[in-house]
């Protein structure tokens, strides 16, 4: 394993490492850990069985993965494989890593699955006992029902995977959708929480309306400057913006002083 950099700055791996091999996959997590991030950044959502996956959409995504067959998803059924009506069994069998993926010409293309949360923990705490998660709920009100449960269910399925696995003090949660977080204050109080704020976003207003303060507010990079850094800070929010890839902007963030940066390309970062 590569000698981890000293610093403060937490190096958060983006999906593992999407820019270098297939987001959201062991490969990616295995990449991101040997290359020495010191959290990995992921997203999960639920299958039928109740089982945590770790994916970005909670469907198959036409963009980069093929049906078992080896198929291309058809334009058609854009969304309509529904992971929430899907059996694990049934999603494992998709192959989510041997198409190339249009917007990262340098990722590496590998076949590989869609993993459980416990799979990553697994292999994580093998390579890196002291690596840290963040783990994004992925949820809107609209897909309530439809592609997940409602927050109540979905945030005590995760967190029973996240206390089977003994990870909670080097795991923070984040979320859009703020019931989400709502109901991880509530069920694990002693969690980090990272409240995401997206482009169209404000902080401010995004700040007001939750009913407690995150430990945690991960902002689009582009929402930040200097003085809103300080400012937040001296209030004692931790600032991690998300997802700084190029190599101007990830020194404009390190000039800001942030806490640290999400990125599908850690080793830029590095």
């Amino acid at each position: 394993m590569k000698k981890r950099i000293k610093t403060t700055l937490n190096i958060q791996g983006h999906r593992g490492c999407r820019g270098l091999f297939p987001e959201n996959s062991l490969p990616a997590f295995q990449q991101a850990i040997l290359l020495g991030v010191h959290t990995l950044e992921m997203d999960v959502v639920l299958s039928a069985d109740y089982q945590v996956v770790v994916s970005h959409e909670p469907f198959i995504s036409r963009i980069f993965c093929l049906t078992p067959d080896k198929q291309p998803i058809p334009e058609s059924m854009d969304m309509k494989y529904n992971l929430f009506e899907m059996l694990y069994d049934e999603i494992r069998l998709f192959d989510c890593g041997s198409r190339k993926h249009p917007g990262f010409p340098e990722q590496k293309t590998t076949p590989c699955y869609k993993p459980l949360l416990r799979e990553v923990f697994t292999l994580a705490e093998q390579l890196n006992p002291n690596i840290k998660y963040n783990i994004e709920i992925k949820s809107k009100p609209v897909w309530d029902g439809i592609y997940m449960p409602y927050p109540e269910a979905f945030v005590k399925q995760v967190l029973e995977v996240v206390d089977l696995y003994k990870v909670s003090s080097r795991t923070n949660l984040q979320a859009f959708d703020v019931r989400i977080l709502e109901q991880v204050k509530k069920q694990a109080p002693a969690i980090p929480i990272a409240l995401l704020v997206d482009e169209k976003e404000s902080i401010s207003e995004k700040l007001h309306s939750i009913s407690f303060k995150p430990e945690i507010i991960s902002p689009y990079f582009q929402l930040l400057t200097k003085e809103l850094v300080q400012r937040y800070q001296a209030l004692g929010y931790k600032i991690i913006p998300w997802t700084v890839n190029d190599n101007a902007d990830l020194q404009r963030m390190i000039a800001y002083k942030v806490d640290g940066i999400i990125t599908d390309y850690p080793n830029r970062l590095l």
